[in-house]
């Protein structure tokens, strides 16, 4: 007797488009982005154990000088003579040797050694690991420092230096804080410090083991959520950014995961005139980012000049 064959549904998902955008007014309804559930061979893998982080290195007079001035847990400084006795950095240095870490003086050839021949400047640290702040506290204190925060959630960016260049963007365009995953992402380390240049010391980092769920939390405490993803309806440029803000972006090549495009309120896009179909999420943050800033501060804008094309946030 013939077997049945096997029904298969090859039929790809499809992304349903985000509502448009309404006016705003006290207490309306938050819109419904519909995304349909993958197909069972794209659900999410199993999370894999979280990487232990040890102590990192930072280099760099700038860097190190930052981790001293925002008073950072340092376990061991190594320094060129020249710069101990530096006024710029001797009472940092010995504040530092207070709290704790020990201060070597070395010979350039040793700083090579340490730092494995990158460009230290003459002095280099070994940092205790970065203290993420709690969600509800990072939330507590967005809302404490400004009427209408905006904190940037980063749904799975794994290259350091493109973390790092979204919190040194974020930092420099007003943001309150940032919000990354535990597992599959990059965390803060010597390499993400280095290209954040001194803005992590003043802008705090949520680690947070769900990242759904942390978008629920902000939503719960007032804030819309907004999603960078391409062929989107609307463009940044025709949202009205007010209120409390979380700005997501998505990983390099793969954008926002539909489970994260579930939580948002709204998807936008950013207006293209090239013929480049994507950007680098780094650059993608930067350039929203600027334009949530540009439009709170009421820079006008020539909307003639933009094509109708959209990019998504890829790498």
């Amino acid at each position: 007797m013939e077997k049945p064959k096997k029904r298969t549904n090859k039929s790809p998902a499809r992304v349903s488009r985000s509502p448009k955008f309404e006016p705003r007014s006290q207490g309306r309804p938050r819109p419904k982005v519909v995304i349909p559930s993958p197909a069972p061979k794209a659900e999410i893998q199993k999370e894999t154990a979280e990487e232990t982080e040890n102590p990192d290195l930072i280099y760099g007079r700038h860097a190190v000088l930052a981790a001293l001035e925002a008073e950072r847990q340092l376990n061991r400084i190594w320094a060129l003579s020249h710069l101990l006795f530096d006024s710029r950095y001797r009472p940092q240095l010995m504040a530092a040797k207070a709290r704790g870490a020990v201060i070597d003086e070395v010979t350039p050839q040793r700083l090579n050694q340490i730092t494995n021949g990158a460009n230290h400047q003459g002095i280099a640290a070994q940092m205790a690991p970065y203290e993420y702040r709690e969600l509800e506290t990072l939330i507590s204190e967005a809302k404490a420092g400004a009427s209408d925060p905006v904190i940037v959630i980063l749904d799975s960016i794994t290259d350091p230096h493109n973390l790092g260049a979204i919190i040194r963007t974020a930092e420099a365009l007003g943001a309150q804080g940032v919000v990354i995953p535990q597992r599959r992402a990059a965390g803060v380390t010597s390499a993400v410090l280095k290209v954040a240049a001194g803005a992590l010391e003043h802008l705090p980092v949520a680690r947070v083991v769900n990242l759904s769920r942390a978008l629920e939390t902000l939503k719960e405490a007032g804030f819309w959520i907004y999603g960078a993803a391409g062929d989107q309806p609307q463009s940044i440029q025709e949202v009205s950014w007010q209120g409390p803000v979380g700005l997501v972006i998505g990983a390099e090549g793969e954008g926002l995961s539909l489970l994260t495009q579930k939580h948002c309120d709204y998807l936008v896009s950013i207006p293209l005139a090239g013929k480049t179909p994507s950007l680098n999420a780094s650059v993608a943050a930067a350039i929203t980012l600027y334009e949530l800033y540009r439009q709170r501060r009421g820079a006008p804008l020539n909307l003639k000049s933009v094509s109708p094309k959209t990019a998504s946030p890829l790498g």
